[in-house]
């Protein structure tokens, strides 16, 4: 990666400006006083949290948590085991290269928009294995298993990776009843859509970039998933489309909090109350990065649509139901080939 090939040019209108605004309002909340399991009958303190959380997924998508509980030592573990692994030579982590049939491990050439990322990733699934329809079309029922790739080295990534899922899958969980609390709805909604997830983590990391504003990190995306966590550095480079004025405003790293927002399936379930919005990862010419997100994702059968606690007369369904493992199957089609259409998004599901 040390000079920009011309698939890495974004088009002018989406390349990053070389001065940027602040995410100034991006809510930080602190969860020290919420347990593990969010009863229905919230406390006084708890009702704050949960008025914070359905202002923040209202009017940005996206928000910060701190006192979350996920141990930092598991978080240091994680991190330290992705930089060992992208540390190794092209050739030692291609032994774990992904490609069409094994959708999961280490991947360097994957285009968001039909423009590649400067950035090498390493996916892996929260279930062992993870239960996928086996093509994208809509007739064939079909399933396959996604299975897990680890590299020998380093031999600690397995083990630090699967024992941060885990801690990943609890506070998504607690997360997922605040979110049900703020839309009106009992805490536990939700948890039965996630029985056999298709959640997943990837390792993320963006080198120096010779030219930082020709080419981005990530384009500009809609995560397809209920709520992702992230994990980054200190270096930042994590770009928000703000709401108000359509300007990309950098959330700037805060020490160990995780920033959340909201995927599409929030906004289909919650029929457009919350929005899932658009955002994308600037690089820099000087220093790496890394970012570790955490991807939570209902079963492959869920049938994704606006649920009848929030539709009535006056406010009816915007969305016609569609199958997430046919939704997720042909998102991935466009990672690995460039599509001459627009890929899969949930407009195309509008009524």
């Amino acid at each position: 990666m040390g000079e920009i090939d011309p698939a890495f040019i974004q088009d002018p209108q989406h390349r990053s400006k070389i001065s940027f605004t602040e995410a100034q309002g991006i809510p930080l909340i602190d969860l020290s006083h919420i347990p593990t399991h969010t009863s229905d009958k919230v406390s006084a303190v708890n009702e704050g949290v949960v008025r914070e959380i359905g202002d923040a997924c209202k009017e940005w998508g996206f928000f910060q948590v701190i006192n979350h509980g996920v141990p930092s030592e598991k978080r240091q573990r994680i991190e330290d085991a992705s930089r060992k692994f992208f540390a190794q030579s092209l050739e030692e982590k291609r032994k774990v290269r992904r490609n069409d049939k094994e959708v999961l491990g280490y991947f360097d050439t994957e285009n968001t928009k039909n423009v590649r990322d400067w950035k090498e990733v390493f996916d892996f699934t929260v279930e062992e294995p993870t239960i996928i329809p086996a093509s994208h079309e809509p007739d064939d029922k079909e399933v396959t298993e996604w299975n897990n790739q680890w590299p020998d080295y380093p031999s600690e990534l397995r083990e630090a990776c699967q024992e941060y899922a885990q801690e990943m899958v609890k506070l998504a969980y607690k997360l997922m009843e605040l979110v049900a609390l703020s839309l009106g709805l009992p805490g536990d909604k939700f948890h039965g859509f996630f029985k056999d997830q298709t959640s997943f983590i990837r390792l993320n990391h963006y080198p120096p970039c010779p030219d930082p504003h020709l080419a981005l990190g990530v384009g500009r995306h809609k995560d397809a998933g209920a709520i992702t966590i992230l994990a980054q550095d200190d270096v930042g480079g994590l770009e928000v489309k703000r709401k108000t004025d359509g300007e990309w405003v950098r959330v700037n790293p805060t020490p160990d909090a995780y920033i959340i927002n909201v995927g599409d399936i929030i906004q289909v379930w919650s029929n457009d109350k919350y929005e899932s919005v658009d955002h994308r990862v600037v690089v820099n010419s000087k220093r790496e990065r890394f970012s570790i997100p955490f991807l939570f994702n209902p079963a492959h059968y869920t049938l994704v649509k606006p649920l009848e606690e929030l539709t009535n007369e006056q406010n009816p369904a915007k969305y016609r139901a569609y199958n997430l493992g046919k939704f997720i199957i042909n998102r991935k089609r466009s990672n690995f080939q460039k599509l001459n259409v627009e890929n899969i998004q949930i407009s195309h599901f509008r009524i």
